[in-house]
């Protein structure tokens, strides 16, 4: 991270419609709480849409994500200068391409939640929720957490 320019961050899923736009979101509200310079942007390596699930959860949480809309990688801006890529699935982590600029790979695997009753999306939230709130946090110290870190204590244990 330099003085010119934000840190940018890629949240990465396969299809770009629950989990990586939730992180977005949470990433986003997280880091202009703590005043952390971060640009974040979410694709998939499939593109679908958002699914509304989603758009509720958040808007319980008081985020926006009524104007998210699913992409691929490649309609992003400058898609191959991330400093940070978070996978947020574990097949989003296994598709992950190679970056050909200098970038820190970071993977948190959350569950899908699609087809699944609001309380598992709100469970999903929430964890996304708190992953954010512990990477924003290592961010403003200046630190890139490890994948251990950003679990929540709960998950540690149970998954080791």
């Amino acid at each position: 991270m330099t003085p010119e320019r934000p840190l940018r961050l890629l949240v990465l899923c396969t299809h770009n419609s629950a989990r990586s736009q939730m992180a977005e979101g949470w990433l986003r509200h997280h880091a202009r709480e703590a005043g952390v310079a971060l640009e974040v942007l979410s694709a998939g390596t499939e593109k679908t849409r958002v699914k509304p699930e989603a758009v509720t959860v958040m808007r319980e949480v008081g985020i926006d994500l009524s104007g998210h809309t699913s992409k691929t990688l490649f309609e992003l801006p400058d898609p191959w200068h991330f400093d940070v890529v978070l996978t947020v699935c574990d097949s989003a982590n296994e598709a992950c391409p190679a970056y050909p600029a200098r970038t820190r790979r970071l993977h948190v695997a959350f569950p899908d939640p699609s087809g699944e009753p609001l309380a598992r999306w709100r469970a999903v939230r929430d964890a996304v929720g708190e992953m954010s709130r512990a990477l924003v946090a290592a961010l403003s110290r200046g630190a890139l957490p490890t994948e251990a870190e950003l679990l929540p204590p709960a998950r540690t244990a149970r998954e080791g």
